[in-house]
């Protein structure tokens, strides 16, 4: 036996990975055991019932008030009863520290609540009782965030919060000093308001992430997961590195209802990388095509490992915004991983596996038919549910109920026609791909939650939580029933036993979704204090401040240096704490060193730039995790299978910069039919970025074909650079000109205004460009002062005074000295200009790429067979 297969671990050893990581690697037997159990069943009823649309009636109040301090009460004393504090704890019994532990800090959690009234009376603000215990409260919070998270999260949080008591110490450098906050202060801040631990950030894991978590436990837990991964196996077992490509179809369906990368390596990988394996990948590359595939579980819509649901809150656009501009970067990105393995499969003249021979066009097509059809589903079931509104206004609910269960009878009844689907062994010795035809129709029904959701999300436009309730609901039905049904369809015995496993299965679900949240639960809160020490303390301002010295003003180098700071402080943080701590750091940077640069972006475009690159810090050694896990299946070294999974994630990793230049890609203000253009554009970008960095595109590639393939790919996701170059994009207008330009202009128009003047907090100089919609107004002094603007013309020069206080605009030049010796004044005024359309570059793009395909083509027939390109 190798050494790398020596190091493979058994399949226990692999759940106690997952575990220790996500859900506790304690496990009690007896009463103790039942007892932790009932508390997180009923802290997954409490989140239930507080996501329903009956909570007013049914809940107090205050407990719906005080959701957030129960909530970290639950993860708190949850977190002491499933993860030892050391490694030498034991791991079947609870010592007595951590019951101190676990009451202590659910109590401290709880300190809020209890003494509310107390709080309020005193107008938020902690008297000394109050500080001391919110001291406690940290210390009792650190410990747990320690014991699930690691030490990187609490590291971060204890640096964040000394730099709030010490910033004005001589050992803080000069550019980075601040007054210092005292303890009342600082602990109101950080524990008895919600500007800290209690926060935006807990309070979307209390209202929001809970439930989608929870609903994606379930599901896994009424056997989606398999479902899924069988499908993708059965429909791309077969093709040349189908394995692989399996493993990121699969990755990429259980990423939607899945929260942790490494849960999502070891779920798939258990399966697909022995099997990679098999058909001729190294481990290392093995492993490193399933931590790509995993990790961008957590970029994919609609949960993006919580994320999406803070970036609601933090980018204040509603959620399906976030997912329709989140979704086409995911999904190109997934395409381009499949091309990967494809080419690699290709190079290394991989076999493949099975009997069946199926062409890869009919099964793209198949694959395309399923997705679209469950769009196109999902989309359309709309106007049956508006038919029956409008014929039962009154009972309408009741009516859809029946049909949504005579639909899911149904499926159940098609599923219970075939067997129920085991789990493979990929180390037998035959391996049967299972048939899609067949398998199919075993898990239809798994669906129907999952259109529910879209549904509410999509259609309704409900809020994600209620969205989430309902289709949880539905799977409360469908884990209680699936059993007992199938068996009575089949014609089986035993229908009560049955029915208790559905209902252990629901129970089981509801239990194991509680004990994912911990981690969460406890990375948002610890996160907060890195969110409250920001808009404490204005350290956003001076992290803008260190990155535009590193970079010396260079745009592109701002946004390399911002990119390498979010991986940094992402490594060894959960995605949802990860988010969190690059969002509130980094976000600030790019958008103000932008717009001094001339960049104006929308804010989703900057939250996701950021969230991109901080979870690469799953795939980057030292401290990918992901990689670490995925090196644990195959038995591959973990150091090479994380820079081989980040040369892998390229193509992730270029797409931020893409879509920082270009935000069609995100889908922001684009028609339909752009919208499709777009998609296939950026889709043919990615894969022949793909190409390029693989060195392989027809055949293997030549040095000049690499290059002018790279320019390719950067001419098709940023056409408007070369049109730019053709026709400029502005018209440049006389700053005092400003009042005739805005006369002239339409209402909705934009013009942009660089603005020259002193920085408040510095003095020095700086420049800040403004982007204006031109507002309804009878001529350009009435548009001038709908907008707050007060320009006072001498000769050419149009110097500005200080906007009206209340505008928009007031806030957004904040950051000026208008009553310093130098002038505030506006230096350039650019409306836009009639330009040829951006896509006419695509035309002479695409042309070169034929080109070169041609010669590749000619050169593939050329070379001896079997001689290697």
């Amino acid at each position: 036996m190798s050494d790398s297969e020596k190091r493979n671990l058994s399949e226990q050893e692999l759940q106690d990975l997952v575990a220790a990581s996500d859900s506790g690697a304690r496990s009690v037997p007896g009463g103790l055991g039942i007892f932790i159990a009932a508390v997180a069943l009923t802290w997954s009823v409490f989140q239930v019932l507080l996501a329903s649309p009956v909570s007013p009636y049914i809940l107090p109040a205050d407990l719906i008030n005080n959701a957030r301090q129960i909530h970290l009460a639950f993860a708190i004393f949850l977190s002491a009863m499933a993860y030892p504090l050391f490694r030498s704890a034991p791991r079947n019994r609870i010592p007595w520290y951590d019951w101190v532990l676990a009451v202590g800090g659910a109590a401290l959690a709880l300190y809020g609540y209890a003494f509310y009234d107390k709080i309020v009376s005193n107008g938020g603000l902690a008297d000394a009782t109050d500080a001391w215990f919110a001291v406690a409260g940290l210390v009792f919070l650190f410990i747990a965030a320690y014991r699930t998270l690691g030490p990187v999260m609490v590291v971060l949080a204890v640096i964040f919060l000394l730099y709030v008591f010490f910033g004005s110490s001589d050992l803080v450098p000069d550019q980075i000093q601040w007054a210092g906050a005292s303890l009342r202060k600082a602990m109101s801040h950080m524990w008895i308001t919600s500007e800290g631990v209690f926060g935006i950030a807990l309070g979307v894991s209390t209202k929001f992430v809970f439930l989608f978590v929870l609903f994606g436990a379930l599901l896994d837990r009424a056997g989606a997961g398999n479902y899924f991964i069988k499908m993708a196996f059965g429909a791309l077992g077969h093709l040349r590195g189908g394995p692989a490509k399996a493993a990121v179809v699969g990755s990429a369906a259980t990423g939607l209802i899945s929260g942790s990368s490494i849960a999502n390596v070891v779920t798939t990988g258990t399966f697909t990388i022995p099997l990679m394996k098999r058909v001729g990948f190294s481990s290392e590359k093995a492993g490193s095509v399933e931590v790509a595939s995993s990790v961008n579980g957590q970029i994919m819509p609609p949960v993006m490992g919580a994320a999406a649901f803070l970036m609601v809150e933090y980018v204040g656009i509603s959620y399906v915004e976030v997912i329709t501009h989140a979704f086409l970067p995911a999904v190109i990105s997934y395409i381009a991983l499949i091309y990967i393995v494809h080419l690699e499969a290709v190079k290394n003249n991989m076999p493949t596996i099975g009997d069946r021979v199926v062409s890869l066009g009919r099964t793209a097509g198949g694959m395309f038919a399923f997705f679209a059809g469950f769009a196109l589903l999902s989309y359309s079931i709309q106007y049956p549910v508006r038919a029956v509104v409008a014929l039962v206004p009154e009972g309408a609910g009741w009516v859809l109920t029946l049909l949504i269960g005579l639909v899911y009878l149904g499926l159940v009844w098609l599923a219970a026609q075939e067997d129920d689907l085991e789990l493979d062994d990929p180390k037998s010795e035959v391996v049967e791909l299972p048939e899609v035809s067949k398998i199919f129709k075993t898990g239809l029904y798994y669906l129907l939650p999952i259109i529910v959701l879209v549904y509410f999300l999509m259609i309704e436009r409900k809020s994600p939580g209620l969205s989430a309730f309902w289709a949880t609901f539905l799977l409360f039905f469908i884990l209680l029933t699936q059993k007992p049904l199938k068996a009575l369809f089949r014609g089986e015995g035993d229908a009560l036993g049955r029915v208790r496993e559905g209902l252990a299965d629901l129970v089981g679900g509801m239990i194991a979704g509680a004990r994912n949240m911990i981690g969460i639960g406890l990375a948002t809160a610890t996160a907060g204090i890195i969110v409250g020490t920001v808009s404490l303390t204005g350290i956003g301002q001076v992290m803008a401040d260190f990155v535009e010295f590193l970079s010396g003003g260079n745009l592109i180098l701002m946004l390399v240096f911002v990119a390498i700071l979010s991986l940094i402080l992402g490594m060894g943080l959960p995605t949802t704490a990860n988010y969190i701590v690059v969002s509130s750091l980094m976000v600030a940077v790019v958008v103000e060193l932008g717009a001094q640069s001339g960049l104006v972006v929308p804010l989703i475009a900057v939250h996701l730039f950021v969230f991109y690159f901080g979870i690469m810090a799953d795939v980057t050694p030292p401290v990918g995790l992901a990689s670490f896990a995925a090196a644990a299946v195959s038995g591959g070294d973990a150091i090479r299978t994380g820079f081989t999974a980040f040369f892998y994630s390229l193509r992730t990793v270029v797409l931020p910069f893409v879509f920082i230049f270009n935000t069609d890609l995100l889908l922001i203000d684009v028609t339909w039919m752009q919208g499709i253009l777009v998609f296939i554009v950026a889709t043919i970008g990615i894969l022949v970025f793909t190409a390029a960095t693989m060195g392989w595109f027809v055949t293997r590639s030549r040095i000049w074909e690499t290059v002018a393939l790279l320019g390719i790919a950067f001419a098709l996701f940023r056409p408007g650079f070369f049109m730019d170059q053709i026709q400029p994009p502005w018209e440049e207008i006389a700053p005092a000109q400003i009042e005739a330009a805005l006369a002239e202009a339409d209402p909705g128009d934009e013009l942009r205004m660089v603005i020259a003047g002193p920085d408040f907090d510095t003095f020095a100089m700086k420049d800040y460009t403004l982007v204006i919609t031109v507002p309804e107004g009878a001529d350009g002094a009435a548009r001038l002062d709908a907008l707050g603007l007060i320009v006072m013309p001498e000769g050419e020069r149009a110097i500005l005074d200080e906007p009206m206080f209340g505008t928009p605009i007031a806030e957004r030049l904040s950051s000026f000295d208008f009553y310093a010796d130098d002038r505030v004044e506006i230096t350039a005024v650019r409306a836009p200009a009639d330009q040829l359309p951006k896509e006419l570059i695509f035309i002479p793009t695409l042309i070169l790429l034929g080109l070169i395909a041609l010669i590749q083509s000619r050169r593939a027939r050329a070379m001896p067979q079997g001689e290697p390109a």
